[in-house]
């Protein structure tokens, strides 16, 4: 495919091309050059492009019209330099390096702050490989994408850093030409470290994991033990929770809310060392590092669902301190388990998210739904009582879509992956809570290569392939990686089938969400 840029290069220089020119010659190519047409840019007399280079991807940079500027702005960017009929042309890989200078210099390639309205969703991306996909489908909804949502446990999974997930985006909205913003969430973060380090490199939502500073211990304690524990908090900031809460009634909407005494005690406990956590985090890190980023607050990483009561104080005391949540994720009930639908009492479901929902609204936040991937029961729910003012997280569901192609295209491929997860599914569940039942999961060794593709249909194997990805990703052999290699290269190979597949996937999601907003 080499060849390919080089002559698009050729094209432009002899017919003396403009910008569109060039994006139509492309379009009308594109087997021919392997160039992305929507990703054609022409800045200080020089074309940017991304093209196909065999298996890989490059960033080719053509000096049509040389000046002093065009010199300045080629040199941003490290790679081979050839000439062309006389024309500089420098080749440049999809590095680190590169993605720095191409936000520099493609502002739209750099990720911004959504704030608190409208619909937004996390679309985190396991291989670096969704985001075009992601883009041609967010395109043409009212979603706004974060493209960039990766957690610390899933980098250390996949052995990628925060550095390769924004880059990845940054590479995607370049190719794509998507130039209506996205965001980049450091999602599950739990210390000042990792928060420092996310808005460092350019990260433009925080996703504060209150998990270790909240206390599960509480809803198994004895009243006696509650009535200890509480006792133990300063006398100055038990008098003023309850001057503050009991014996009144709040509004959020046409919800009423009022506190008993020995709730209030056991919120107080669950909660109170979060609720300081989030506000040191706010005021001595973000702050601080005056730069504008989406907070969002994550209270769902507890043993029982979070009450209308527990919600509302969090978000009552956070207001006291001053504290600027763009997003607050509580824990609902049912479950959101991996891979899979909603598990639980729909109707229930409703009766508490309708509250929810109301409190986000009382305060001025957006909700968002954390696991959100497959959760097709719920989305009606979502869209209504948000009204679209929502952020909902999705990461996994990408990678089974990935696998979905290699059982189309590499059923051998996806033949060794599936077993080497059933082997390794019992060590991958450290990490995640599911009820997998592995007497369901289906037999393949005498299935046909054509009914691999169905296997991703059912449940149980749908969870067993998608808490194994870290495993898979990372499995060695002798001579390197014993499946990493060959999932990259069968993605780009098949990237048009991949893009496809997410967007019928991804677009269930958007679209039961936008067809029920209230």
């Amino acid at each position: 495919m080499q060849e390919g840029w080089k002559a698009f290069c050729e094209k432009i220089i002899q017919d003396g091309m403009n910008m569109e020119d060039a994006k139509k010659e492309a379009a009308a190519g594109l087997d021919c050059y392997g160039v992305y047409p929507d990703s054609i840019n022409l800045l200080k007399g020089c074309f940017f492009f991304m093209a196909k280079d065999g298996t890989e991807k490059k960033l080719v940079i053509l000096v049509s019209q040389p000046s002093a500027e065009a010199g300045e702005l080629v040199e941003g960017f490290k790679g081979d330099t050839f000439t062309i009929h006389g024309s500089t042309v420098k080749v440049s890989s999809l590095n680190h390096e590169n993605a720095v200078a191409l936000r520099k210099w493609f502002p739209y390639t750099a990720p911004i702050p959504f704030g608190k309205c409208g619909t937004s969703m996390g679309l985190g991306d396991r291989l670096g490989l969704a985001s075009p996909g992601h883009l041609r489908l967010i395109r043409k909804s009212r979603v706004r994408p974060v493209l960039a949502q990766q957690s610390i446990r899933e980098l250390n999974l996949t052995c990628r850093t925060y550095e390769d997930v924004l880059d990845a985006a940054s590479w995607a909205v370049f190719q794509e030409g998507y130039r209506l913003g996205f965001g980049a969430d450091g999602d599950h973060l739990k210390n000042e470290d990792e928060i420092k380090m996310a808005l460092s490199l350019g990260f433009t939502m925080i996703t504060l994991d209150c998990s270790e500073k909240i206390n599960n211990a509480v809803p198994g304690m004895s009243d006696d033990e509650v009535e200890k524990q509480y006792g133990s908090l300063k006398m100055e900031y038990r008098n003023r929770i309850e001057e503050n809460y009991l014996g009144r009634e709040f509004s959020a909407g046409d919800i009423k809310i009022s506190f008993e005494k020995e709730d209030l005690k056991k919120i107080a406990l669950i909660y109170g060392k979060a609720i300081d956590f989030i506000s040191y985090i706010y005021h001595d890190v973000i702050k601080p590092a005056g730069k504008s980023v989406d907070f969002e607050v994550s209270i769902d990483e507890t043993q029982t669902p979070t009450t209308p009561q527990a919600h509302f104080f969090v978000a009552s005391e956070l207001e006291k301190m001053k504290v600027g949540v763009t997003s607050m994720a509580p824990r609902f009930c049912g479950e959101f388990q991996k891979g899979v639908d909603y598990i639980g009492d729909i109707e229930q479901f409703e009766k508490e998210f309708k509250v929810h929902a109301s409190i986000a609204d009382h305060f001025g936040y957006r909700l968002s739904i954390h696991s959100g991937s497959d959760k097709f029961r719920v989305y009606p729910i979502i869209g209504k009582y948000t009204k679209g003012r929502v952020h909902v997280k999705t990461a996994g569901t990408n990678w089974l879509e990935a696998l979905k192609v290699i059982a189309f295209k590499r059923p051998e491929l996806f033949r060794e992956i599936y077993n080497f997860a059933l082997e390794h599914f019992d060590e991958a569940k450290k990490y995640y809570h599911v009820t997998t039942n592995l007497n369901l999961v289906p037999d393949i060794s005498g299935m046909s290569d054509e009914d691999l593709p169905g296997v991703l249909s059912q449940n149980d194997a749908r969870q067993v392939l998608h808490i194994t990805y870290g495993l898979i990703l990372t499995a060695k052999k002798d001579d390197g990686f014993l499946f990493r290699d060959e999932i990259y290269a069968t993605i780009a190979k098949y990237e048009e089938d991949y893009y496809k597949s997410l967007e019928e996937h991804i677009g269930k999601h958007i679209n039961l969400l936008q067809e029920n907003i209230g």
